[in-house]
């Protein structure tokens, strides 16, 4: 779908989104900077730019097999993981001065074993991370974050003072004032900007020094003041889910007019939704936010599940949602059990769901237009029903 959005900021973010490296990072890189790439989203980016570092959260864009993985994972192992590791083991991953990790899932738990034996990345580190929330479980993370702190003191001599730290969350959460605006843009009846080109950005965001981001995010806030919106949609969709960051998997659903307009996923509205607490001790507050304030995703449980449900109605309302589709990668348990939870739900709430399963690497996206067409047309009829 085509929305006539001209910006040269665009077309830098999706130059980062399509690539592992971009040439911002690798100016950084040029320019003696370290990079220390993050497994996952439960990982405080401010700490890694506090020690005046780019975060980088990893992905395995470009792979096309995993024959160098097969090794150490099998196929009931989640394909990201596969693609991850054999990304590394081709040297694609490189440029990483450093890796850190946590047990999200035993996918992940062992994606950073294997690493750390096969690939050798300079710097490694493993933080335990709470399976459910609350206050002593914040306070249990919080110690984890010390010792982070600790081996990144250590291993680059660099200095991560509580001021270092405020700066670094001022920073990531002016990133996250703009992300919600961004999104803001996509709640009219015309959106200037589409959903596939706002997961361009988002993306964007893991594989750039912040500053740099932010600027450059704001100047494609601008531009699409400027757009001509396309009004050539369907139904306006919401999409959930974990680690999708190929924008490609978005443009497929909106080639078939299903225009996303807003979403749950990890490099999406779950990761600027709420801002990190700018006062009192600023370590407290980056594990009180990963633990207790960030939405989370079907891993971690306690308050988990009706927060989940609440954060889906509120975005079906405040962005007009006809319907939702929910996606699972292969193999991964958390989001098999939550598609089963999301069904019960949004049958429950009489709003349209669209149950998909996708590897990591988007093959043939025939059987994926067809299921998304055939949900589109079911969207519309009842609408005809109705009124």
């Amino acid at each position: 779908m085509q929305n006539r959005l001209q910006s040269s900021a665009l077309l830098e973010f999706q130059e980062a989104a399509a690539n592992l490296t971009n040439p911002v990072l690798q100016e950084w890189k040029t320019r003696g900077g370290k990079i220390i790439g993050m497994m996952y989203h439960y990982i405080p980016e401010e700490i890694i730019t506090a020690a005046g570092m780019l975060p980088y959260r990893m992905r395995a864009t470009g792979s096309d097999g995993t024959e160098l993985s097969e090794s150490r994972f099998t196929q009931v192992n989640c394909s990201l993981v596969r693609h991850l590791f054999d990304s590394g083991m081709r040297g694609n991953q490189n440029f990483l001065d450093g890796v850190v990790s946590v047990n999200n899932c035993d996918h992940i738990r062992r994606l950073y074993d294997n690493w750390k034996a096969k690939i050798k990345t300079p710097y490694t580190h493993f933080m335990s991370f709470p399976k459910k929330s609350g206050l002593e479980q914040a306070e249990a993370y919080r110690g984890e974050l010390e010792g982070f702190i600790r081996s990144l003191v250590e291993q680059f001599d660099v200095d991560i003072s509580d001021e270092k730290l405020r700066n670094a969350i001022k920073l990531h959460n002016e990133t996250r004032r703009l992300q919600r605006q961004l999104y803001a843009l996509r709640k009219g009846d015309a959106p200037p900007i589409s959903g596939a080109e706002t997961l361009t950005a988002m993306v964007a965001a893991s594989c750039m020094p912040r500053e740099y981001y932010n600027v450059r995010l704001a100047q494609l806030i601008e531009d699409c003041s400027k757009a001509e919106p396309s009004k050539n949609h369907l139904a306006r969709i919401m999409v959930i889910g974990g680690e999708i960051d190929d924008p490609n998997f978005i443009a497929a659903i909106e080639s078939q007019k299903g225009l996303v307009v807003t979403d749950l996923l990890g490099y999406g509205y779950r990761s600027f939704a709420k801002d990190v607490n700018t006062h009192g001790d600023p370590l407290t507050a980056l594990a009180d936010y990963q633990v207790n304030e960030r939405p989370a995703d079907p891993r971690l449980f306690g308050r988990t599940t009706e927060e989940r449900d609440m954060y889906i109605s509120r975005l079906v309302h405040d962005f007009n949602i006809d319907g939702v589709i929910s996606v699972r990668l292969m193999q991964c348990d958390h989001w098999g059990f939550e598609q089963v939870n999301l069904t019960k739900y949004l049958r429950k709430k009489r709003i349209p769901h669209l149950a998909l399963e996708t590897e990591y690497i988007l093959g043939s996206v025939g059987q994926l237009k067809t299921r998304v067409q055939a949900f589109v047309e079911s969207i519309v009829e009842a609408k005809h029903v109705n009124n």
